[in-house]
């Protein structure tokens, strides 16, 4: 497959084919979260898979805390190699690494000290309590390696390398399903097994990544001495193919720093409302957690089977905004906005196709997917709560598509305020909704509230990309 510029190359095929590695990648990652909960449903029974469920909410939130601390990350380090600064843009590097591994140790800290108390807080049903804890505390035992590898797979995104995470994503995946056999099937630890499966396969995906990483570094070196005199670099074949324009490499002078400060704190401008961004779907999901639990395990069980789902339809749009997002920062960096505004009505057709492919899969086997989740035992409850969600939901992936392209606009761009109000109505409407209108429709408000919320923040978020006052955003000194 031709790899494509993001800086000369047509904007609609260099975002599709960009953008398709991490669709690939992430569609594997959900995968084997999937495979997880249809071994453990199929050979523990129902009720795990409802503890996997009671957990899931929660252990999303704090990956998607990773994955938007990645593209804060990935949007500075984006920036500089589009203006050519390969120094500065080792050094947002480094300082991601240092700053966001930090965060994960105090992270999986927390989780392993409050876990039980935000179980129980959610009304998680008591029949599964035990099991959900037991998952949770080997998850957060593992979390340094599950945040590390997030926050790598993003800065590998961010240097225009989508294939490298879409590989090690591929390897962890078949890795973990064949723990999960082994452990849950084979010797029967039960929802143990799929917890240690996730944490050992994600754990050795880390260490790869990183290794990785650090001999990817070491091709953007200084210019050599007759370049200095010159006073530009020619751009080398293995930067060019990253998304650098030749001619482009400027000259820094100084060494390469670990750490900056300054450049920590642009990080973490964009880095919180992405993951406000990122964890919006998740923090609904767990704030509304209590609304299901209240429903019993069985109806849980169902809507986990329809959350799953859920999950994996939206991987493509994520995908697209991520895209997105580092289209638009190169293309900033670079000085070239009125790209931007081409990738953006790429996407925006990308988007559509995506949704109804979507909706005609969902519409046609929703009945088909929700019993792949569930054993022969499983109740009624069950089985129409999973189809309920998916038949409903099918036809609304446009809505967080739109919001996901345009928010990666402005976050690209570092344009953070109004995405970050328009991403924060998103999370009330459907915590709103979810808790005001289940008594009187029931389990249903849950899902009824998602697409509301998807096209409140996608308005906000388009009326602030019309005006344009994105593109006059400035996050990096050159």
């Amino acid at each position: 497959m031709k790899k494509y510029n993001m800086l000369t190359d047509s904007p609609g095929r260099s975002l599709f084919f960009f953008a398709l590695p991490m669709i690939l990648g992430n569609l594997f990652q959900q995968f084997y979260t999937t495979v997880d909960s249809i071994i453990v449903g199929q050979f523990v029974g129902e009720d795990a898979l409802a503890a996997i469920g009671a957990s899931y909410s929660l252990t999303t939130v704090f990956i998607m805390i990773a994955i938007g601390g990645g593209i804060g990350a990935s949007v500075i380090t984006s920036q500089y190699l589009g203006a050519g600064l390969f120094k500065k843009m080792k050094t947002s590097v480094y300082t991601a690494l240092v700053s966001f591994l930090s965060v994960s140790v105090f992270l999986g800290l927390f989780g392993l000290i409050f876990s039980k108390v935000i179980l129980q807080g959610l009304n998680t049903p008591e029949n599964i309590l035990s099991d959900a804890m037991l998952y949770l505390r080997i998850y957060f035992f593992g979390l340094p390696f599950l945040f590390m590898y997030n926050i790598l797979s993003s800065i590998f995104n961010a240097l225009g390398n989508s294939r490298t995470p879409l590989f090690l994503l591929i390897f962890s995946s078949l890795l973990n399903i064949v723990m999960d056999l082994v452990l849950v099937r084979g010797f029967g630890y039960g929802i143990a097994g799929a917890a240690v499966a996730t944490v050992l396969a994600q754990g050795l995906s880390a260490v790869i990544s990183f290794t990785i990483l650090m001999g990817t570094l070491r091709g953007y070196g200084a210019a050599d001495e007759d370049e200095k005199k010159q006073g530009m670099g020619e751009c080398r074949p293995e930067l060019r193919q990253a998304g650098v324009k030749e001619g482009v490499q400027r000259v820094e002078e100084g060494r390469t720093a670990l750490f900056d400060i300054h450049m920590l704190g642009s990080m973490v401008k964009v880095a919180i409302p992405s993951m406000l961004q990122q964890s919006i779907v998740s923090i609904g999901m767990l704030l509304v957690q209590s609304v299901v639990n209240g429903f019993g395990s069985s109806v849980l069980a169902g809507y986990t089977a329809g959350m799953r789902i859920e999950s994996i339809c939206i991987v493509p749009m994520i995908a697209s905004g991520n895209a997105v997002s580092t289209f638009t920062a190169q293309n900033l960096g670079a000085g070239a906005p009125e790209r931007v505004k081409k990738g953006y009505q790429a996407a925006v057709k990308m988007v559509l196709a995506f949704a109804v492919v979507i909706c005609l899969v969902l519409t046609l086997f929703h009945e088909e997917i929700t019993r792949s989740f569930l054993d022969e035992g499983s109740g009624a409850a069950a089985f129409q709560t999973g189809n309920d969600y998916l038949s409903f939901i099918a036809f609304f992936f446009v809505c967080i598509g739109f919001k996901a392209i345009t928010d990666g606009v402005l976050r690209g761009a570092g344009d953070v305020l109004v995405f970050t109000l328009a991403n924060l109505l998103n999370l009330t409407i459907r915590v709103t909704f979810a808790f005001a209108f289940a008594p009187v429709l029931g389990v249903q408000a849950v899902w009824i509230a998602v697409p509301i919320g998807w096209t409140s923040n996608f308005l906000i978020s388009l009326v602030r990309y019309l005006s344009g006052k994105w593109s006059e955003k400035r996050l990096i000194r050159k």
